[in-house]
């Protein structure tokens, strides 16, 4: 190496070697960091949020079922066959959904305990919910002792779990999204250094040759712009994409989610304070348990849907979320009714306004789910075309990537190969 930079061919010869290096790194290390990029954003369509969304599905599962069986128990001996069909469906809903997100977890992972403690408590839970109904249809006041046993396994054991699953697949979706979202500065690095390699070996082509253009360098030029301008646009759509599929479809989402959730469980209390007719208490013994919960879970339900309308940024997502909401003041009112009728003595004419086929409290709470429900499939098309967008926004550029270094080191090889010659 010493030896020919003695000479202006050998010099020539080594500043066509390290251009052209040059380029192929700048390719090679393009293709590498968008490569784990696309990855990203690819896990973050079609692995961590579908997980994620499966541990919202366990979660509202489970407290819907809580709800039909506290709904089913109130209704009297002869449980409602749609009662009975929707708490069996949410029960078959959370297991196959627990089968298939261990399918997708790490034997140590704290997603795989919690999947573990489902499985072992689910039976468990269901079992009290069946002695339950099999004491309160031979009309035995025990029934109600195992129901509100069961729903202490509910929310001491089994939601909790579900909400750990879900807190922690999304924190895993959330790590993809960082990932996915992270600007490949050592290929934005390479690719400046590259073209300033290139245009360095044509300044001095130039001032040695008297000769304006190099073909070939110029040709590598190009080439080595092309992706850095590739990479930078492509990436900065992805990110864009994939921040609007996070702030207006993955957090609207939690909200929404959480918002029917607490829905539910809100429902399930209401229902059991009649079945509880004061027998369980608060922790100072002053008011009804679960007419107290009850009344702390609306209170954070009405901050959710208030949440959740100002993430929604269209009137596709707002209005469900509005329709929530008015429902959500109807059904206090109407809770608030039934109260005092139940609280006055008249425990039948309560049972009539929370469970009765008109003007009832689960007529309100029904309307607000489905309402919910409804937001919650918006938010969810709207996260899977932005992502979606986000992730195509990567496509071809790898690939792209290393076929121009390539091209772009032949050209810098050739141009410089053709002033090699001159000096033979």
């Amino acid at each position: 190496m010493r030896a020919a930079a003695t000479t202006e061919p050998g010099r020539l010869w080594i500043v066509g070697t390290v251009v052209a290096l040059l380029v192929v790194a700048f390719g090679a290390v393009t293709a590498w960091e968008v490569s784990d990029r696309a990855a990203a954003a690819d896990d973050v369509v079609s692995r961590s949020q579908p997980l994620s969304a499966d541990a919202a599905s366990i979660y509202r599962s489970l407290a819907d079922a809580d709800t039909a069986a506290a709904s089913g128990f109130l209704a009297g001996a002869q449980e409602p066959h749609d009662v009975r069909l929707r708490y069996e469906t949410d029960i078959a809903t959370a297991s196959r959904l627990l089968v298939k997100a261990a399918a997708n977890t790490t034997g140590s992972s704290g997603s795989a305990q919690s999947i573990a403690q489902l499985n072992e408590q689910l039976p468990v839970y269901n079992g009290l919910i069946e002695q339950a109904r099999a004491n309160n249809r031979q009309g035995f006041p025990v029934g109600g002792a195992y129901l509100r046993y069961a729903n202490e396994k509910m929310t001491s054991d089994l939601l909790p779990a579900a909400h750990t699953l879900y807190a922690a697949e999304t924190g895993r979706l959330y790590e993809d999204y960082d990932q996915a979202e992270t600007w490949p500065y050592a290929a934005l690095a390479v690719g400046v250094i590259a073209l300033g390699g290139l245009f360095w070996a044509q300044r001095r082509t130039y001032l040695r040759t008297n000769r304006v253009f190099n073909q070939g360098l110029l040709a590598a030029s190009a080439a080595s712009a092309v992706v850095l301008l590739w990479l930078v646009a492509a990436h900065a759509v992805a990110a864009d994409d994939l921040s609007t599929s996070r702030s207006h479809g993955q957090e609207s989402l939690k909200v929404l989610n959480d918002a029917r959730i607490n829905s539910l469980q809100a429902r399930a209390n209401e229902n059991l304070t009649l079945v509880a007719r004061g027998a369980v208490l608060t922790a100072d013994g002053k008011d009804d348990k679960y007419d107290a919960m009850y009344k702390a879970e609306m209170t954070d339900l009405v901050a959710q849907l208030g949440s959740a309308g100002k993430l929604a940024d269209d009137s596709s997502g707002r209005t469900p979320v509005e329709d929530a909401r008015t429902s959500v003041t109807e059904w206090q009112q109407r809770h608030g009714k039934a109260h005092d009728t139940d609280t006055s003595g008249d425990y039948d004419g309560a049972l009539k306004q929370v469970i009765g086929e008109s003007g009832s409290t689960g007529q309100s709470f029904d309307r607000v789910d489905a309402a919910l429900e409804k937001a919650i499939g918006h938010e969810q098309s709207e996260f899977t075309r932005a992502a979606s967008d986000g992730k195509g926004a990567l496509t071809g550029l790898p690939l792209g990537a290393a076929v121009l270094a390539v091209l772009g080191a032949a050209a810098a090889g050739v141009g410089v190969s053709r002033r090699l010659a001159e000096y033979r």
